[in-house]
Parts: structure tokens; C-alpha cells; sequence
């Protein structure tokens, strides 16, 4: 149990012993009391923590709020872990705590280093965690690279409350882009030897595809000799492969590296949209109309009955993904999350009727929406076409701004936000640019320590020193900020907010800049100088906790 949750609950136990003794002197009457709910304020004045119980038994006490919440603290026990207590507004009680429980957290993060937040809350439950899963038909673009950044993170957050979680690459292989992918390669192929050969209206025209046109041609120099079919299906299976292969390279350079890269062609070759035809038969989903084969989805509150196999025998996307997912579900994974982008939100409905209808509850499958992203230079938007081959890549945004301030800046908003990425923002050495800040604390806190080892100052552990020293309002923040970890990562993993994340380091590397401002260290006599080097040593191992789920570097130098 975290020392902020370890707090809550002696505080709730307190509160509890205070009703029941008011109810026993009959100054309240409640037919049932509920849980007690206890939040930390926003504002610092308003105390540590802040219940609103008095609030919620009014009615059952047939009191005002201020009156219940009057009674409540007058038959609270002297508790020595408690400072003060004020009621508030309509009848907040706030209270304030001393601060031994604020130095027991530093204490913690020395025993537990970067484990410390870490909690075993999802344990039981398996996550397979689908993102990115960009088409093998083209390099990936910035949306792919925030897609990759949320996905990654939360993956990282799921771990540390004790999920056990899978990472997964779908590689749609299969389909018409990689149908008109395999034509494009073709076409530049033919170019090489005849510049007059046509190029398909609907091909890729990045240089990107004549580049792979020219590796085409020394390895497969006869590669005319064969037919046009055989000669398409090559390009098809030899052009994807090569893109999966620079799509995995880019991804491990922005620190992603993917549990499984399923292939969506491995699942037509083993027979699974056939299988999972044959099982929706079987339950009775299926119907024929109009020369097509159909899927009940309305049964379960999609909008409209999907078209699974077409009037000519061909397959809709929407099979294969019905196959994919149930391969997923097979595997034992309880929950699977996929990451999609926005022009894909008219697909949840039919994707999470599929999944009850192969036998699962509706909230097996998780869909989040991740917004685009615009990019500004100068203040200006970027003009990207993938179609015209005229766009910025993943790998060229980390060229431009690195993989640190990529990645932060994918993150600092909500996934469901649109983003504006400010590129020149993003590469100025600044407090105005949010992940040199936070960098700049870590690398401020490892300057701090390495000039302690060159004074013959060695690094003192919290048993070694005297932590109620630490009385400055810059060190109790820091403190506070410190002791709020765990509840930000289980909050940010439960519901979905990675964000959370970026403005926790943001707040801390701004407590830490402001605490060195006006705390001595290293002047100071030993006995504070010790306190603070524990101080300081404890924001470290924070802020380096936080910047690595985040998939982001702590430097020791800039």
C-alpha cells in the first residue's frame, strides 16, 4: 500500500470512529453510512486531504452539511498524524496532516528506487494492447508516431499496476492497399528499363517506392521474365516485407519495440476466416441476402448488418478483423485494447457486436480514439499528403526534434485532443519547451550529486539523517508532489490518460526548480545539507521513474 493510500485509509478509519461515536451520543441519526470519499486538494490551502462526507449524509441526517460536518469533527479523535482540521465551503472537512507521513515517502522511494508507484492492481487481468498497426504500403507518418508514443506508454503504465500485457503490430498484408502497394513497386520496376511505362492512377508515388524499385532489381534482376500475376503477388509479399522490416527499424529508434507483429496473411493461409465464418454459422449470426453473405451485428446494437462475404466471393475487411480479434481471445488474453485513429470510429460498433457474438462480454474489447496531429513551423501548419507521396515521416520528426521531445510532445495531451505539434518549440533549449524543463531537472539534480562526490560529500541514506528538518514550504511541495506518484500512474493506466504522466513531471521539475532557488544544499551546515541531498536524491529517482514510462531519457548532463 502506497503512503498516500496508507494515509486515506487511517484517515477513513478516524472518520468512521467519529460518526459512530456521534451517532452512539445521538447527535446524528443515519440509516446507513456510505463510503467515505477523500480527495487531495488542488490547492495546497485547502489541506492534504479533503472529504466531502458531510455533504452526502446531510439528508439521511436531516441536518445542514455544515452542522453534520460540525458534529463530525467535534468527536474526532486526537490523532497524531493529524495537524488541523477545517470545514470549508457548504461542509468540506479539510485536513491537514503533519508531516512525518510526507518524509515515510522518501523513505519508501530509497527502499523501493524505481519501483516505487508501482502497485498490483490489475493483477489477474491479461491485456493485449494493439497500436500503431500502420498499412505496409508506405514509411510511417506522425499520427503512426503519436499512435506508437500512447500506446507504448500506456503498455508501460498497464506493467506497473500489475497487469500482464502484450504488444501487438497488426500487419494488414492482405488487403487492397497492399494490392495497389504491389502495382505501384511494379510499375517503377518496369520504369527502371522502359521511363514510358505507365504508373496506376491509384499508385503510391513517393520516392520511397522507386528507392525500393532499385533494392528490387539487384536482388530480382529477372524478375519481367515472370508473369504478371506471379510478378504482382512478389512484389506484394517482397514490397511488405521490406516495409515491415524500416517500420520495425524506426519504431525501435523511438524506443517501441513490439511484443508480436501479426501478419494478416498468416491468418488467410491457416484458414481462420473460414473457421470463424463456420463458429458465427454456428450461433446462428449469419444470414444470406442479395448474393452476400451477412453478419447480425444489429443484434448487438451495431447500426446495420455487415457484409461479410461479398456477392463474388471475396472477403470484407471487417471479416478478417472479426478472425483476428477471435485469434486474440484464443490466445487468453481477457481484455484486448486496440488503438485506432479517428477516421475509424464508425468501425467500434461492428467490431464489439463481433466479439459478443463469438461469445464474449461487450466490454472485452476496448476502442480508443487517438485524434490527428498538425505540425508548425514558424507558426504555420505543415501540408502532408501521404497520397502524394508529399509528407513528413515518424523518422523524420525524430531526425528533426529526437525521440525525447517527439515523444513528450505526443503525450503532453489527451489522446482523444487534436495536436499541435510546434517543431520549433520542440528542439528550443528552453524552460518554454516542457520536456528540456523536465530533462533539465533531472540533469540539474545528477550536477548537484556529483558535485557533493568532488567535496568529499558522500550521499547520506534517510536512516542517516534528520528528514524533519525539511520544513521550507518549497520542501513539504516537493514532497506532496513526491508522495502523489502511485495514485497518478494507477489513475493514468485506469483511465487511459497518459497525460497525466507529462503534467505530473512538469509539476515536479517546476517544484524542483523553485525549491532550488530558495533552498541551499550544498552551503549549507551538514545536518540540513544531508536532509536536502535525501530530498533531492528521492526527486531523482522520480523524476527518472516517470521520464522512463514515458519511454523518455534522464540525462545526466545538458
Amino acid at each position: 500500500m502506497t503512503v498516500v493510500a496508507q494515509q486515506r485509509e487511517q484517515l477513513r478509519s478516524v472518520i468512521r470512529e467519529a460518526i459512530a461515536a456521534a451517532q452512539a451520543s445521538g447527535e446524528l441519526t443515519l440509516n446507513d453510512v456510505p463510503e467515505i470519499g477523500l480527495e487531495v486538494p488542488r490547492e495546497t490551502d485547502h489541506g492534504d486531504f479533503a472529504s466531502n462526507i458531510a455533504l452526502v449524509t446531510a439528508k439521511s441526517a436531516k441536518k445542514p452539511p455544515r452542522e453534520v460536518a460540525q458534529i463530525i469533527v467535534g468527536h474526532l479523535s486526537e490523532e497524531g498524524f493529524i495537524e488541523k482540521v477545517e470545514i470549508a465551503g457548504p461542509g468540506f472537512i479539510n485536513f491537514f496532516l503533519s508531516n512525518e507521513w510526507l518524509y515515510n515517502t522518501l523513505r519508501v522511494i530509497e527502499t523501493q528506487g524505481l519501483q516505487y508507484g508501482n502497485s498490483q492492481y490489475g493483477q489477474g487481468e491479461k491485456i493485449l494492447l494493439e497500436f500503431v498497426s500502420a498499412n505496409p504500403v508506405g514509411p510511417m507518418n506522425v499520427v503512426n508516431a503519436r499512435a506508437a508514443a500512447v500506446g507504448d506508454t500506456l503498455a508501460r503504465l498497464f506493467r506497473a499496476v500489475g497487469y500482464t500485457v502484450g504488444t501487438e503490430f497488426y500487419v494488414n498484408d492482405a488487403g487492397n492497399q497492399a494490392d495497389v502497394f504491389a502495382r505501384s513497386l511494379e510499375a517503377r520496376y518496369q520504369q527502371l528499363s522502359n521511363p514510358d511505362y505507365p504508373f496506376p492512377d491509384d499508385g503510391y508515388p513517393g520516392d520511397y517506392v522507386a528507392e525500393l524499385a532499385a533494392v528490387l532489381q539487384n536482388e530480382q534482376p529477372d524478375l519481367l521474365e515472370l508473369p504478371l500475376e506471379e510478378r504482382l503477388a512478389f512484389c506484394k509479399r517482397w514490397g511488405t516485407d521490406q516495409m515491415v522490416e524500416m517500420q520495425k527499424a524506426d519504431l525501435k529508434n523511438y524506443g517501441v519495440e513490439f511484443d508480436l507483429w501479426f501478419r494478416e496473411r498468416d491468418l488467410h493461409a491457416a484458414g481462420a476466416l473460414e473457421d470463424v465464418i463456420g463458429y458465427l454459422r454456428e450461433r446462428g449470426y449469419l444470414f444470406e441476402a442479395e448474393d452476400a453473405l451477412w453478419f447480425k451485428s444489429t443484434a448487438f446494437g451495431d447500426d446495420k448488418d455487415r457484409v461479410i462475404v461479398k456477392s463474388d466471393g471475396s472477403y470484407t475487411y471487417v471479416t478478417a478483423d472479426i478472425a483476428y480479434h477471435h485469434d486474440k481471445l484464443k490466445r487468453g488474453y481477457t481484455k484486448l485494447i486496440d488503438i485506432w485513429g479517428p477516421d475509424h470510429h464508425g468501425y467500434i460498433g461492428r467490431m464489439v457486436a463481433a466479439i459478443q457474438a463469438l461469445g464474449y462480454a461487450e466490454d472485452t474489447l476496448e476502442v480508443l480514439i487517438l485524434q490527428y496531429v498538425a505540425l508548425l513551423r514558424d507558426g504555420q501548419q505543415v501540408k502532408m499528403s501521404k497520397r502524394a507521396g508529399e509528407f513528413i515521416t515518424m523518422q523524420d520528426l525524430v531526425d528533426e526534434v529526437g525521440k525525447d521531445a517527439a515523444r513528450f510532445f505526443f503525450l503532453n495531451r489527451s489522446p482523444e485532443s487534436h495536436l499541435d505539434f510546434d517543431l520549433d518549440l520542440a528542439v528550443e533549449q528552453s524552460s518554454e519547451n516542457p520536456v528540456f524543463y523536465v530533462q533539465y531537472a533531472h540533469a540539474r539534480i545528477a550536477s548537484i550529486l556529483r558535485q557533493a562526490g568532488e567535496m568529499g560529500v558522500s550521499i547520506p541514506t534517510t536512516g542517516q539523517v534528520d528528514l524533519g528538518l525539511l520544513q521550507h514550504d518549497s520542501e513539504i511541495a516537493l514532497l506532496k508532489q513526491l508522495a502523489a506518484l502511485p495514485e497518478e500512474i494507477l489513475m493514468a493506466a485506469v483511465q487511459r490518460e497518459p497525460h497525466r504522466l507529462t503534467r505530473y513531471a512538469l509539476d515536479l521539475a517546476s517544484l524542483f526548480h523553485s525549491f532550488y532557488a530558495h533552498c541551499h544544499i550544498l552551503g549549507e551546515r551538514p545536518e540540513l545539507r544531508d536532509a536536502r541531498l535525501s530530498l533531492v536524491q528521492g526527486v531523482q529517482t522520480v523524476l527518472k521513474k516517470v521520464l522512463f514510462t514515458l519511454g523518455v531519457d534522464a540525462p545526466e548532463q545538458m
